[in-house]
């Protein structure tokens, strides 16, 4: 049980599809199967796309049919153009025509995408959208508050930008029929509880809400249980990284980690390269420590204003910028073909993540590399990735001239908050320590 906006208390129940995305046996659904509007059937031809993808499958009747739904899919298994569709073809028949959906996303760089995505599946019918989101400056802020006023039926939207134009009474969102969450998982874990929970006041309690996140943690369901009413769930099983993914493993100690970077960017053959870390404060040090080394490099972080982001992507495509380096919103708020390596500085903290970060190499069906770093509080993380890949990796040794890692043992640091007595300084083969500060308790 739980209490709504509203105040109305609602019994949450769940049903759980299932959906295996590798069967050899599952009969896959045309989009015409799935009877959408004729414009948007032409314009999915157009793009070349005739058959659906298992999210798109499960997920499109459901909307079609007028529930809630919450599902579970990761990146790349076009979840967008799963609610995108079936909220188009109940748009274009609607006699009334105001503002219809409202779609909330993490970053901006995700909010382009999805209102570029809208924008090719509504070529052939007659729909609107308009990206609004902050970073800018006051004209920006200007021009997206007069294209609301022209009017538009889809509103992609982050939530901060989004709260300052309902402040200042721009956006009418009283017969709002379509709410959908996007990432939500990501929502979560960049603050934005509190910013949702407000701009749901503002909608109407009578309103088809829409959740989808890459992974489904407890915080995700207490989430969906105060916003949706009866919803169905949908659960993608997460796949598996490509096979065309090299996997690499390197077990370090914390001081080790970036000449060991250092020294794999040597090899020329990875051209183009994204560099994960945990922290934004962790991607501006490395960017100047690897500028300071002559190498081509850019931090991508949320303190730089739209049109820097929207520059240095720019830029990497084009492969003007041989490095990228960011946090975990880069695993899904970039599209970037031809990444040769990605290197994990930090163990992701959730699986998942794993998946979501290497999974930015070796897309249509090329090849390249994945390089994780694994500390000793990382090990456990670690040991979990492998568990949900279904694969043990070997791990790497290191440069001779970093001298030896920690052991590698996830189950003993797991079960023990102390460093193992045997644990020394690595030394280099028949030399003094290359570092003077010693292993930090």
């Amino acid at each position: 049980m739980f209490t709504n906006p509203v105040g109305k208390r609602t019994r949450i129940k769940f049903r759980i599809f299932t959906v295996l995305i590798y069967s050899n046996n599952r009969h896959i659904t045309t989009f015409a199967e799935l009877h959408l509007e004729e414009g948007l059937l032409d314009g999915l031809d157009a793009m070349g796309f005739h058959k659906a993808t298992p999210v798109q499958e499960q997920v499109i009747p459901i909307i079609l049919a007028g529930k809630d739904v919450v599902a579970s899919a990761q990146t790349g298994t076009g979840k967008t153009a799963a609610y995108i569709l079936p909220i188009l073809h109940r748009l274009v028949n609607t006699d009334h025509r105001f503002l219809n959906t409202l779609i909330l996303a993490p970053t901006r760089e995700l909010a382009l995408q999805i209102d570029q995505q809208i924008e090719g599946l509504a070529y052939f019918v007659r729909a609107s959208s308009i990206a609004i989101y902050g970073g800018g400056d006051g004209h920006a802020f200007e021009q997206q508050s007069r294209a609301l006023r022209e009017g538009a039926d889809i509103i992609v939207a982050t939530p901060g930008r989004l709260i300052a134009l309902l402040a200042s009474g721009t956006i009418n969102l009283k017969h709002l029929q379509h709410l959908v969450l996007d990432e939500a998982d990501r929502m979560l874990d960049m603050g934005f509880v509190d910013d949702i929970m407000k701009i749901i006041s503002y909608l109407p309690p009578t309103r088809q809400t829409l959740m989808f996140s890459a992974t489904m943690p407890p915080k995700i369901r207490q989430l969906a249980s105060r916003l949706l009413k009866d919803p169905e769930e949908v659960s993608i099983s997460i796949s598996k990284p490509a096979a065309g993914i090299n996997q690499v493993a390197y077990v370090v100690y914390d001081p080790q980690k970036e000449p060991l970077v250092l020294d794999i960017l040597k090899n020329a053959s990875y051209d183009s390269v994204i560099l994960f870390a945990g922290t934004k404060d962790k991607v501006k040090l490395l960017e100047r420590s690897f500028r300071k080394a002559g190498l081509s490099v850019k931090a991508f972080h949320s303190d730089l204003d739209q049109s820097t982001r929207e520059s240095i992507l720019r830029d990497f495509k084009n492969r003007e910028i041989r490095i990228l380096i960011g946090t975990d919103i880069l695993s899904r708020g970039i599209d970037v073909e031809g990444i040769s390596l990605v290197i994990n500085f930090d163990c992701p903290p959730d699986p998942e993540d794993y998946v979501h970060r290497i999974g930015r190499t070796a897309r249509a069906a090329s090849q390249g590399t994945a390089i994780t770093l694994i500390n000793e509080k990382d090990q456990p993380r670690f040991a979990r990735i492998e568990r949900l890949i279904e694969r043990t990796l070997d791990k790497t040794p290191l440069p001779t001239f970093l001298g030896n890692g920690p052991e590698y043992f996830p189950k003993k640091r797991s079960n023990s908050t102390h460093r193992p007595s045997e644990a020394v300084t690595p030394k280099p083969a028949g030399g003094k320590p290359w570092f003077k500060k010693k292993h930090p308790r």
